[in-house]
């Protein structure tokens, strides 16, 4: 049988009078970065490792998965990487785990871009939240590089990358 949040964390159980949804979700400063682009989304039974919270694996797919959706909602899709023949690929991760999460907790995944050389390299920021407490249970930052699909060589960002991955604000 699964743990709840509330064995592990001494969270409220949800509906509770003590729990801070209402007040905490009209803080406008609940993300990190006010130009965030937010995904929503639920952890899977398939997240849970044997720990019976989610592995921290699934964080990482949370991620990816997040910055697909918002580079294709800047116009950069897999075919325009295809057609430039360019890609970025990650280099590095920074994951700092804040507080677990299980099986059904909807999520809400946020990310920016932080700093793009608009030669080689962009760095994007990440915030994960708990909507049932708004808790911020992750924070990452991933180094990105530019490289050619056709040999994985790094390789100068072209101007569709910059425009598209400029540092948000």
């Amino acid at each position: 049988m699964q743990k709840s949040r509330q064995d592990h964390d001494n969270h409220p159980a949800k509906g509770s009078a003590k729990e801070p949804v209402k007040k905490a979700a009209q803080t406008p400063s609940k993300w990190d970065h006010p130009g965030a682009f937010v995904h929503a989304m639920v952890v899977a039974d398939s997240d849970i490792d044997a720990l019976e919270h989610a592995n921290n694996a699934a964080y990482l797919k949370w991620l990816e998965e997040t910055a697909w959706l918002h580079a294709e909602s800047l116009g950069m899709s897999w075919s325009h990487y295809q057609a430039m023949n360019v890609a970025v690929v990650v280099r590095r991760h920074e994951l700092e785990y804040l507080a677990a999460t299980y099986a059904g907790d909807a999520l809400e995944v946020a990310t920016w871009i932080i700093e793009n050389d608009e030669r080689l390299s962009l760095w994007r920021g990440f915030q994960i939240i708990r909507q049932s407490d708004n808790k911020t249970v992750m924070r990452a930052k991933s180094h990105f590089v530019c490289v050619r699909l056709d040999s994985g060589r790094a390789c100068r960002m072209p101007e569709a990358f910059k425009r598209a991955y400029a540092a948000t604000p």
